[in-house]
């Protein structure tokens, strides 16, 4: 099969396809041929050593989609033919993969086999934040980082479904419009720790009570800034720039800090089940929109990652095996 292969640590360049051995399912497992495959920055930080298992070469990808190919022993549940997604397990940059089975959701009829994939891990990392890691009431106000990018969109619009009101942040003036469609009530533009005034005026002096921050480094201070009282910082960013240190009395207004490891706050195929069954509803009723807004051949994962990593993309990138 053919398969983004990292043999060496670095830059876009060493996103190489090249011909792999086929993946074999062991029991429990089954094995799926990638129609999609997504493209996220973790994936970048597998490319330069984060996370990266103990030995090279390696396949990078964690989300994606296909149809089931072949069950190793034990498997039930599934057949041949099924379309499924999965999350959190390497090796999706590739035409094959064999996935534990527990790790599989099955993709509804009417959901297509792209905007499964597309929302894999932003869809349920934001439904994830939502729903228990700043979990808003209505009329209670967010500060939504990346408001334009694919989980900034989807935590815009999840958080309206439960009648927040929604402060975007994006770095340019052209993904302004992005962020408003996905509909955030105002949006402003930063491309640091600059708007922790604007933020204030916006709220009469008093913050916001949740800010989702996956801006990294650069930004988490000024997002603690914003925070009211008791106010809750989710951070997600730690793939771009330094990781911070933090002192707990340097943290103001007594506010919370969580950083969600997908493992963690997904520990269960329940709760997956769960996440992914209420987001796929929502998508069924026209109430959650999946901006599938980049796709790029196998042969063009170099550039989906120069892309992803320039700041200048919006919504979810794809691989689409088919072409």
């Amino acid at each position: 099969m053919r398969a983004v292969v990292i043999e060496e640590l670095g830059g876009p360049e060493v996103l190489r396809v090249q011909e792999h051995p086929d993946p074999v399912p062991g029991p429990g497992e089954i094995l799926v041929d990638v129609e999609f495959a997504g493209v996220n920055f973790m994936d970048t930080g597998t490319r330069v050593g984060f996370g990266l298992p103990k030995s090279l070469p390696v396949v990078p990808g964690v989300e994606g989609a296909g149809r089931v190919a072949a069950l190793g022993a034990d498997v039930t549940g599934f057949a041949v033919g099924d379309r499924v997604a999965w999350v959190q397990w390497l090796g999706s940059y590739a035409e094959k993969i064999a996935i534990p089975a527990d790790r599989a959701v099955p993709i509804p009829d009417d959901i297509p086999s792209d905007v499964a994939a597309a929302t894999m891990m932003q869809g349920v990392t934001a439904h994830h934040f939502v729903t228990e890691s700043a979990p808003l009431n209505p009329g209670e106000t967010a500060l939504v980082h990346a408001a334009a990018g694919g989980v900034g969109r989807m935590l815009t619009q999840l958080l309206k479904l439960r009648g927040a009101r929604v402060i975007g942040l994006v770095s340019r003036e052209e993904k302004v419009a992005a962020a408003k469609e996905a509909g955030a009530d105002e949006v402003l533009i930063s491309a640091g720790g600059d708007f922790v005034e604007r933020v204030k005026a916006l709220t009469d002096g008093e913050g916001v009570h949740a800010v989702f921050d996956g801006g990294g480094a650069t930004t988490f201070w000024s997002s603690t800034q914003v925070l009211r009282r008791s106010g809750t910082l989710v951070y997600f960013g730690p793939l771009i720039g330094d990781i911070p240190s933090v002192r707990l009395f340097d943290l103001p207004n007594s506010i919370k800090v969580t950083y969600a490891v997908f493992a963690d706050h997904i520990h269960s195929r329940e709760l997956l089940l769960e996440h992914t069954g209420d987001l796929f509803a929502k998508i069924r009723e026209g109430k959650l929109r999946i901006d599938i807004t980049g796709r790029y051949a196998l042969t063009d994962a170099e550039q989906a990652h120069v892309d992803i990593e320039s700041r200048r993309t919006s919504g979810k990138l794809l691989l689409d095996l088919s072409r």
